[in-house]
C-alpha cells in the first residue's frame, strides 16, 4: 500500500471512532498525565483529549518548547532537509485540544500517591500515567566515552543541537579526512538509523570531500536492511565506507575524545569526526518510577500497561513489548492503543483488540529510498509480528523514488497526527 499523509491519518480513524462521546464514570473528572512529547506521548495526549471531548483532564509534560524529530534528522545531515522542517511546537495541542502543556522536567513518580514531581517544584496528580520518554544512554557502554564527551564526539541520537553539531563537524572535515561511527548493540532506537546516517554522511562527503573515508565499528554481525544498504553503498559510494562487524572486532572498541582516536580490536585510528552511538535504555524517569527490568520497561501489549504497575502505560522506545522495533511509527501506533485503553479504564468508552503497524524508510542516496515494515497483534505474552515486507535489492530507480516520496508523505502525516 502506498502511504501518504491522508492514508496515514486514516489509520487512526478506527481508534478515534472508538473513543468518541464517552460518559464519565463517577463524579470526579479523571486525570491523565503524559510524560514525553514525542511520537508516543504527543499522539496519546491528543487522542485522549480529542476522543474524551473534555471528559478527561490531560496534562502533557515536556521540557522542550520545540520538538525536533529524530526520524528524518539523517536527511538534514545529508542536505535533503533543513533543520526548521524537523521542528514542531505544542501550540495546537494546547489551543485546539485543551491539553495542559507543562514545559518542565519530570523528576519523580510516587506510584502509591499517584503523583508526578516536577523539577520546578510542582506536583501533578494522576489517575493514569503515560510514560513516553524515549531513550537515555548506558553509561560506560563505549570505553572512553560519556555524556561529558558528547560535544567532541556527538551521538546525535536525540535530535536538535546534537544533530546540528554533527553536521558542522562533517562539513569542517579536512580534505581526505576520516569520519568514524561507533554503532550501538541491539536493541536500540531506529534499527536502520545508523546505516541511513552512514549513507547520508557519504552523500555529503561525496559532494564536498570525495577523498574522505568512513569507518563503522559495529558490535553486530548484521543489521536492518543490510543487503539493501551494502548494495547502495557499493553503487553510490564505492570504496568510501569500511564497515567492521562484530565478527571482525567491531564490538571491541574504545575512543579517546581528546586525542580524537578510535581503537578497533587493538588498532588505533586517528579520526576527524567521531559519531558515538552508545547502548541505550529507557528514559531516566522510568528508572525513577521503579518499573524497569534491566534497561527497559516490560509492558502488556494489549494496553501498553506496565507489567509492574497497571496505572502506568509505557510507549515507544522505552517499552519492552515484543517484536516491534523502536521507531517513531511504532510509538505512534502504540499511543493509539494506549489512548483507547486509558479511555476504556476511565470512562465507558469501548476497548477493541490492539492492532499495530510499523514502517521504517531509509534514504541511501538522492531518490534511492528503501523500506521495511510489518503488522502486529497483541497476545497475552507480547506484541507479535503477523506479517512483514521489505524492499528488494535490484529494484529500479522509479520504484526507489516512489518509496522515498512515500516517506515524505508519511512524515507529513505522522507529525500532523502528533501535533494536530
Amino acid at each position: 500500500m502506498t502511504l501518504n499523509r491522508r492514508t496515514f491519518l486514516g489509520t487512526g480513524v478506527a481508534v478515534a471512532a472508538a473513543l468518541q462521546a464517552p460518559m464519565v464514570l463517577g463524579a470526579g473528572k479523571p486525570r491523565v498525565v503524559v510524560i514525553g512529547g514525542g511520537a508516543g506521548g504527543a499522539t496519546a495526549a491528543r487522542y485522549i483529549a480529542k476522543g474524551s471531548q473534555g471528559a478527561i483532564d490531560v496534562t502533557l509534560v515536556e521540557p522542550t518548547r520545540t520538538y525536533y524529530t529524530c526520524f528524518f534528522s539523517n536527511l538534514y545531515l545529508g542536505g535533503f532537509r533543513e533543520m526548521p522542517s524537523l521542528a514542531h511546537s505544542y501550540g495546537k495541542l494546547a489551543g485546539n485540544y485543551g491539553i495542559n502543556v507543562v514545559h518542565d522536567w519530570a523528576v519523580g513518580i510516587d506510584r502509591d500517591a499517584r503523583t508526578v514531581t516536577l523539577a520546578g517544584g510542582g506536583t501533578l496528580p494522576y489517575d493514569r500515567l503515560i510514560l513516553s520518554p524515549g531513550i537515555d544512554f548506558v553509561e560506560g557502554a563505549v570505553e572512553g566515552w560519556g555524556l561529558a564527551a558528547q560535544n567532541r564526539m556527538p551521538h546525535a541520537y536525540k535530535a536538535g543541537s546534537q544533530t546540528e553539531l554533527l553536521k558542522s563537524q562533517i562539513e569542517a572535515m579536512p580534505e581526505g579526512g576520516t569520519f568514524a561511527m561507533v554503532a550501538p548493540p541491539n536493541p536500540f532506537r531506529c534499527p536502520p538509523g545508523p546505516y541511513e546516517r552512514v549513507s547520508m554522511v557519504a552523500h555529503i562527503l561525496k559532494e564536498r570531500n570525495p577523498t574522505a573515508k568512513i569507518v563503522v565499528a559495529d558490535p553486530k554481525t548484521n543489521f536492518s536492511k543490510m543487503a539493501l544498504f551494502q548494495e547502495g553503498w557499493a553503487k553510490h559510494y564505492n570504496g568510501m565506507i569500511d564497515w567492521i562487524g562484530g565478527d571482525f572486532g567491531g564490538g571491541n572498541v574504545s575512543v579517546d575524545p581528546d586525542a580524537m582516536t578510535v581503537t578497533i580490536d587493538g588498532e588505533q585510528i586517528k579520526v576527524d569526526v567521531c559519531n558515538v552511538i552508545p547502548a541505550m535504555k529507557a528514559g531516566r524517569i522510568c528508572e525513577l518510577a521503579g518499573i524497569t527490568d534491566d534497561n527497559w520497561v516490560p509492558v502488556d501489549g494489549r494496553t501498553m500497561q506496565s507489567r509492574m504497575d497497571q496505572n502506568i502505560h509505557v510507549l515507544g522506545d522505552a517499552s519492552a513489548q515484543g517484536d516491534m522495533p523502536k521507531s517513531g511509527f511504532s510509538a505512534n501506533s502504540q499511543a493509539k492503543v494506549a489512548a483507547m485503553a486509558v479511555q476504556a479504564a476511565l470512562t465507558d468508552a469501548k476497548l477493541f483488540p490492539a492492532k499495530f503497524s510499523n514502517t521504517c524508510w531509509s534514504l541511501i542516496a538522492a531518490n534511492d529510498g528503501v523500506k521495511v515494515g510489518a503488522t502486529y497483534e497483541a497476545t497475552e505474552d507480547k506484541i507479535a509480528k503477523v506479517d512483514g515486507f521489505i524492499s528488494q535489492t535490484g529494484e529500479d530507480a522509479e520504484l526507489r523514488q516512489a518509496t522515498y516520496e512515500e516517506s515524505i508523505g508519511w512524515y507529513a502525516g505522522i507529525t500532523s497526527d502528533m501535533f494536530g
